[in-house]
């Protein structure tokens, strides 16, 4: 019911960015009851729809003639589910109200309000002002005469009580009445009314409670009230520019409390309670007869007044023009406001006339708002103010306390009427007959300027959402039919909560939703005979194959075996419309008059809200190209909309799929079509993502290609998609050329190729599903393998896929299988990818023919591709996954061969699948047919299985190698020389020489490597012959240029002879570790001090002897096999430090002794004796260089000497202690006297 206007605003509030999506409204309208008779005589010119309300069947109306129409509601043919339901006129009633003398028939509002109360089966009817009871459904006058005069206001039912629209029963009913001076609080009951209490309240107009809060408004002003209590909470004028009441005032607590009267007031003044003169009494109609002879149209009359929004003091006539922009603001109270209040307050009431303003009169040409006052929650009230008519309105939220909960509300133009709808605790609210997520919705009845003039709608938006700083979502809804004599849109709009909803079902849902067979073909399938390598020898074997597997695929052997029955597929169609139309199910409490018509405001589907934008979106492609700009935005718009919807029900579940395979294929139509302008990045990946995330069957949108359709392989059910995305594919391919010769993979556009890998690729990850048939699968490899060996042709030679290329696409494809494996080994062979064909074959387990495809290519054969790069890498970690233990050994001697390093990887693989071999055959192995490869095995044995049988032979190679370069290099002797000379200029703190050494050695230097293995052999407590090793070195170095004099002036001593050898000048730290063998301590120590300058470890190696020389990569820990391994007593520390005393003592440089001399016996003084530190140290220094260690002993001494005086003290006590106990014991055992 979207007018011109309404699409044109839909379109700029997109534009401006605004989240709305054009058209998608939440709600339309669907007729409730039309051509309502308003008059008796048919003359509706007049008259006007005031309230409705509907319960249990029955449409109750109030008309602005002072009636009351009752019609009774006959359900459709339950044969006929879509077929709307009837209502005939059963009554129609004039209540009874009371008329002030002299009074005119226009000033009369007429029936005001209509009150059904079914917890009692009773209604309350306010008119002119008069309330009056009656009884539920047939309406007969109940309570006697009972009446209430003065009335503006009837509600107040607590919104809380759950069971006031059910149909519990219940002993009595709390209402409010609001009267000119006061609300009463009335019991409504079965037999009669009466009152609670009287709360001293005077003009309110408009009540809402829950519990015991009740919200009310009078002219100027929202409050809270507690009912019970009587207490009451200003909250804020209705206008903001009016400032009649004292700004203290609001959020202040007043005591509202007076006496409790009895009884409910009846009609005893001078005015007489009379009906209209015009009635025919309480008169029914019980014949459908009469009924239908009855139901005519009729025209009302465009110069119709309706009742005003808001109220001018002097009552002019309203106008349906526009006001001027500028209004006259109210004009501030008199300053006897509030004297003037209690004053009115206490006249005597006036009985039969409009109700009395109690409020101070406003100046001429001042405004009034009318209040709006609505509950959305059980804990909340929404009110609205504003500063004019014409102007904006604002919602705000405030709780039962009164304090702000929500972002506030903003109307275009303050609302004639408003509503919610939905929420959290809202029991009027138009939802699905499902238990879904609840959307809470206002919608506000208004007046809005469009181009051609103002227009009558209804305003709606969320209330429950946090939109931050963006503008909210607002869609428009109007009313616009093309029937003559309807409403229009200069028509006012009414709207209000039923009492109860109405249940309607949506017959386009079913057929959008609904399962149908869709044949991707225009005619007979086949054979893709263009989609090869024509150029290639082979495409011939390759198609043939081909014809034979598609003619396989196509019998369906599985499916034969199933007996079809002739009528199963229109057995299916049934019953998934049967399924669809269970959940395409809504309710609706929401009733929308205008003229002599009323509508149910239905919560629209979210299927109907989205395809309506999708429709909006295809109807402007039939004025721009295809592929215009404008249409994919939208599309894509709509889908960004519904992207991180979660579905609650499986309605919506269905919903959100249907919409996004439908936009998707538009785009994907749209993404075919023409090839200009292009899709940009983010718009082909937004398309991609929906195909996939939108569970379309592949096969459809491969259908829509015609290069790639006749690989699509369909089973004897078919394919069943949704009803609505069946005719868009197959009114795409019926658009299709007839007599187009088939083009074949080479002929798509590069765009489109990369298209159908990225969603061909996307597709094959649900394998696995059971919901998807296998002959998806088998028509997604086959066309992914075309497009990648298509695409990859480009790849540059030699190139491995990269992470996101199309050959690193194409490894993933063979890697994981294909279910057509035959036509894939043809393809790939066709294609000579060799190396892809080894990693099909490695898929599927076939070690002899990987490893045999590999040396094909290491050999040199031919691979198109040249990817296999490392292929010795490669077939090394092959090897590690195979269990054949024949292949292991043949093709792990083969590569070690090659490549002796990596070739004894494999049988040092802990994780080989293959059965282990012995270490000694391995040994033997190697050095029958890779004698390179012998000692990278053995470092595995003897670092990695710490095994110490093979240390002695892994040493003898290392020294091998480190011996023979310094014999044939000098710059290696130069290099050994100087990293002694660099570490030892190093000022501390610096790390241990073992450190500096590892820390300096190349990564890649095989001799580097090699020594700081032996190193860590020698110092790693393994039993080896040091004797023998000892010899080795010398005789080898012995013919080496001696080293330099020591820096201290002297040579070194080994074995107690003082030497220059050229391996203690060479290979110091190897010098030192066979000397600490050998307990050569003093040597050890001299060599550490003076020729490497390693003080820290020197003061290691006194404390922790030879483990002070390990190195540091040596972490596992060994056992010890030598008695020279094990940690040193206290009496060999002790020993040890004063040798490295007197190591100190020995330094040339006088800074670094004192300094060396200081902190050792400063740290270490508990190890040295003080006389004879005292007479070591020379007598030249100064007394704070040992005043460190002097203190410290000197403490110890004192320390000792009280230690000894405790330990005398506690001896004695001990010894009475026990003196003690044996005299005890003695006595009172007495004396024994022992007989000869």
């Amino acid at each position: 019911m979207a007018s011109d206007p309404q699409r044109k605003h839909g379109r700029a509030a997109a534009a401006a960015g605004v989240a709305a999506i054009p058209g998608a409204r939440p709600y339309a309208l669907r007729p409730l009851l039309h051509d309502v008779p308003l008059s008796a005589d048919g003359n509706n010119e007049d008259v006007k729809i005031n309230c409705v309300d509907y319960y249990d069947g029955n449409l109750y109306v109030g008309t602005s003639a002072s009636e009351l129409l009752h019609f009774f509601r006959i359900p459709p043919d339950p044969s006929d589910p879509s077929a709307p339901a009837t209502f005939i006129l059963a009554s129609r009633l004039p209540p009874v109200y009371s008329e002030p003398a002299g009074g005119v028939n226009g000033s009369r509002p007429g029936v005001q309000q209509i009150l059904l109360l079914p917890r009692v089966a009773k209604a309350c009817v306010l008119c002119n002002w008069t309330v009056t009871f009656y009884s539920l459904p047939e309406l007969s006058p109940v309570f006697g005469a009972t009446q209430v005069r003065n009335c503006n206001w009837i509600g107040g039912v607590d919104l809380n009580d759950g069971s006031n629209g059910g149909n519990e029963r219940s002993a009595a009913v709390t209402i409010l009445l609001s009267l000119n001076r006061r609300i009463q609080v009335v019991r409504i009951g079965e037999e009669d009314a009466r009152v609670l209490r009287k709360i001293d309240f005077a003009g309110s107009t408009l009540s809402v409670r829950r519990d015991s809060i009740a919200c009310v408004a009078d002219s100027r002003n929202y409050a809270l009230l507690d009912v019970d209590r009587q207490l009451k909470i200003p909250l804020m004028s209705i206008s903001s520019l009016d400032d009649s009441q004292p700004d203290g005032a609001f959020g202040q607590t007043q005591n509202l409390a007076t006496a409790p009267d009895s009884g409910l007031s009846r009609s005893a003044s001078s005015a007489t309670a009379r009906t209209p003169a015009n009635s025919h009494g309480h008169s029914r109609s019980t014949s459908l007869g009469d009924f239908i002879s009855g139901m005519r149209r009729n025209e009302r009359r465009s110069g119709d007044a309706e009742e005003p929004v808001f109220q001018d003091s002097d009552a002019p006539p309203p106008s349906r023009s526009p006001a001027p922009a500028d209004k006259p603001l109210p004009a501030p109270p008199p300053p006897n406001s509030t004297d003037l209040l209690a004053a009115q307050a206490a006249l005597p009431p006036r009985t039969a006339t409009p109700p009395i303003r109690t409020t101070p009169s406003p100046k001429p040409g001042s405004v009034f708002l009318k209040p709006h006052i609505v509950s959305p929650t059980a804990e909340e009230f929404l009110i609205v103010t504003g500063t004019g008519p014409l102007d904006r309105g604002i919602g705000m939220f405030v709780n039962l306390d009164g304090d702000p909960t929500r972002p506030t509300l903003e109307f275009a133009r303050y609302p004639r009427e408003i509503a919610v709808d939905g929420g959290s605790a809202d029991l009027s609210s138009s939802v699905p007959s499902l238990g879904a997520r609840e959307e809470g919705y206002v919608l506000a009845s208004m007046t809005k300027e469009f181009e051609d003039g103002l227009h009558h709608g209804l305003e709606i938006q969320r209330f429950d959402v946090n939109v931050g700083e963006d503008e909210p979502e607002k869609w428009w809804l109007e009313i616009n039919d093309d029937e003559p004599k309807q409403p229009t849109a200069s028509t006012p709009i009414g709207i209000r909560p039923l009492l109860q909803s109405e249940e309607m079902l949506f017959e386009d849902v079913v057929e959008r939703l609904c399962q149908r067979r869709f044949l991707p073909f225009k005619g007979q399938p086949e054979t893709p005979t263009t989609s090869l390598k024509n150029s290639d020898s082979r495409t011939a074997l390759s198609l043939q194959r081909l014809s034979q597997e598609r003619e396989l695929f196509d019998r369906d052997p599985e499916s034969e075996d199933e007996q079809l029955p002739p009528s199963w597929e229109a057995t299916r169609i049934k019953e998934g419309e049967d399924f669809v139309r269970r959940l395409a199910k809504t309710s609706s409490r929401l009733a929308v008059w205008a003229g002599n018509k009323i509508w149910w405001a239905v919560r629209n589907p979210l299927l109907t809200q989205l395809d309506h934008a999708l429709e909006l979106a295809a109807a402007n492609n039939q004025h721009t190209s295809l592929s215009s700009v404008e249409t994919r935005q939208q599309l894509l718009s709509l889908l960004d909309a519904i992207k991180d919807r979660e579905a609650t029900t499986e309605l919506e579940f269905m919903t959100l799929g249907y919409i996004k395979q439908k936009a998707s294929v538009m785009l994907l139509a749209t993404f075919l079509g023409s090839p200009e302008p292009p899709f940009t990045d983010r718009e082909t990946k937004a398309m991609e993502d929906n195909l996939v995330g939108g569970d379309l069957d592949a096969r459809v949108v491969l259908s829509l290609i015609p290069a790639l359709r006749n690989e699509i392989v369909v089973n004897r059910r078919g394919i069943w998609i949704y009803g609505g995305i069946k005719s868009i594919v197959e009114r795409h391919i019926g658009a299709e050329t007839n007599g187009t010769p088939a083009q074949g993979i080479g002929s798509l556009a590069s765009n489109v190729l990369q298209f159908l890998r990225r969603f061909l690729s996307a597709w094959r990850k649900k394998k696995g599903f059971g919901s998807i048939p296998d002959e998806v699968f088998r028509t997604v490899d086959a066309s992914l393998l075309l497009v990648l060996l298509e695409l990859d042709q480009s790849t540059p030679i030699a190139q491995t896929g990269k992470p996101g290329s199309v050959r690193k696409e194409l490894y993933d494809l063979v890697d994981h299988g294909v279910d057509c494996f035959d036509r894939a080994v043809d393809l790939l062979e066709s294609y000579r990818r060799l190396f892809v064909l080894s990693r099909l074959y490695q898929h599927r387990k076939m070690a002899a023919d990987v490893l045999a495809t590999w040396r094909r290519i290491i050999e040199g054969e031919e691979d198109r591709g040249g990817e296999l790069g490392d292929g010795e890498q490669r077939l090394r970690s092959y090897l590690s996954n195979i269990s054949n233990q024949a292949l292991v050994q043949e093709y792990g001697m083969w590569l070690a061969s090659r490549n002796p390093k990596l070739g004894v990887q494999v049988f040092t693989d802990e994780k080989g699948k293959a059965p282990k071999f012995q270490h000694t055959q391995v040994v033997a192995l190697l050095r029958e047919e890779a004698p390179d490869a012998v000692k990278y095995y053995l470092e595995h044995l003897v670092f990695g299985k710490g095994s110490t049988a093979y240390v002695n032979e892994l040493i003898t190679y290392y020294l091998d190698i480190v011996i023979s370069n310094l014999q044939t290099s000098p710059a290696s002797r130069d290099n050994i020389a100087a990293s002694y000379d660099t570490y030892r200029a190093l000022r501390p703190p610096k790390p241990t020489y073992l450190h500096f050494l590892a820390d300096k050695a190349p990564p890649n230097d095989e001799v580097w490597q090699s020594r700081l293995r032996l190193l860590q052999l020698l110092g790693g407590g393994h039993d080896y012959d040091a004797a023998a090793i000892r010899k080795r070195i010398d005789d080898s170095l012995a013919a080496l240029t001696p080293s330099p004099p020591q820096p201290d002036g002297t040579s070194v001593t080994t074995n107690g002879t003082t030497t220059a050898s050229p391996e203690a000048s060479l290979l110091v730290p190897e010098s030192i570790i066979l000397a600490s063998r050998a307990r050569h301590h003093a040597t050890a120590l001299r060599l550490l001090v003076h020729r490497l300058g390693d003080y820290d470890t020197a003061v290691s190696y006194c404390i922790r002897g030879a483990a002070a020389l390990t190195p540091p990569q040596n972490t596992r820990r060994h056992r010890r096999d030598s008695d020279s391994d094990l940690p040193p007593t206290w009496e060999e520390q002790t020993g040890l430090f004063c040798a490295l005393l007197g190591e100190f003592l020995a330094l040339r440089d006088e800074a670094e002794r004192v300094e060396q001399t200081g902190a050792l016996l400063e740290r270490f003084g508990p190890w040295f004796d003080v006389v004879e530190v005292l007479e070591l140290v020379p007598e030249g220094w100064g007394v704070e260089v040992v005043s460190g260690f002097l203190v410290a002993a000197l403490r110890r001494l004192v320390c000792e000497r009280r230690e000894a005086m405790v330990e005398r003290a506690l001896s004695g006590a001990e010894n009475l202690r026990i003196g003690f106990e044996f005299v005890v014991k003695v006595e009172g055992r007495g004396g024994v006297v022992e007989g000869e």
